[in-house]
């Protein structure tokens, strides 16, 4: 009987890179102007919404996400990030991706400069568990789409992969909830405390 040799890391973490640019891809298929791409995209990303509604319609997301092959650990979180984008549809980021740029916890700060109250729902989201992970971050990519804050869909899919993955590795998970709020409470460089005098 063989033994299957583990996936090697590098080569997963382009197989979520293609994916991720798959999903970029449908927003410059709506920007495109070609009539048959943007009624493409709206279909795609109409199915891709949903699959967030519940088991029964995440079937919808299978033809998006599977043929970019998601190792089996990571497939729920894969259809998670394709609904989560399909919410919140946007060019990607200029900056590279997963430089930290705008993970969750930076694209959050800028929301509550405009909107206090989101602080709450930031908040909750550090604490939640697995299971409940996935309606938080529904909920937090539809106030960032309200406000057209964008999100680094890169570093999002690391990061969920991190969060659902079973079993659990406590480490990752805790760093990263800690990178999320650390980006969150960085200060801006006009807020940066100023330096004490010299004696």
């Amino acid at each position: 009987m063989s033994i299957q040799a583990p996936e090697h890391h590098d080569e997963v973490r382009a197989r979520r890179r293609r994916f991720v640019g798959h999903l970029y891809g449908l927003h410059a298929k709506l920007e495109s102007g070609n009539a048959h791409q943007v009624a493409e995209a709206r279909r795609t990303l109409a199915q891709l919404r949903r699959s967030l509604t519940g088991p029964r319609h995440e079937a919808e997301a299978y033809a998006a996400v599977f043929p970019f092959d998601p190792p089996q650990a990571e497939q729920q979180a894969w259809i998670l990030v394709a609904g989560l984008y399909a919410t919140h549809p946007r060019p990607r980021p200029r900056t590279a991706p997963g430089d930290g740029s705008r993970s969750l916890g930076t694209s959050l700060r800028a929301l509550v400069a405009k909107r206090p109250s989101a602080e709450r729902r930031f908040v909750q989201l550090l604490a939640v568990d697995r299971t409940s992970l996935p309606y938080y971050l529904r909920q937090t990519v539809r106030l960032l789409s309200t406000a057209d804050i964008p999100l680094d869909y890169d570093r999002l899919l690391n990061d969920v992969v991190t969060l659902m993955r079973e079993p659990a590795d406590p480490e990752r998970v805790h760093r990263v909830r800690l990178n999320w709020a650390r980006d969150f409470h960085r200060p801006t460089p006009s807020a940066a405390p100023a330096a004490s005098p010299a004696n």
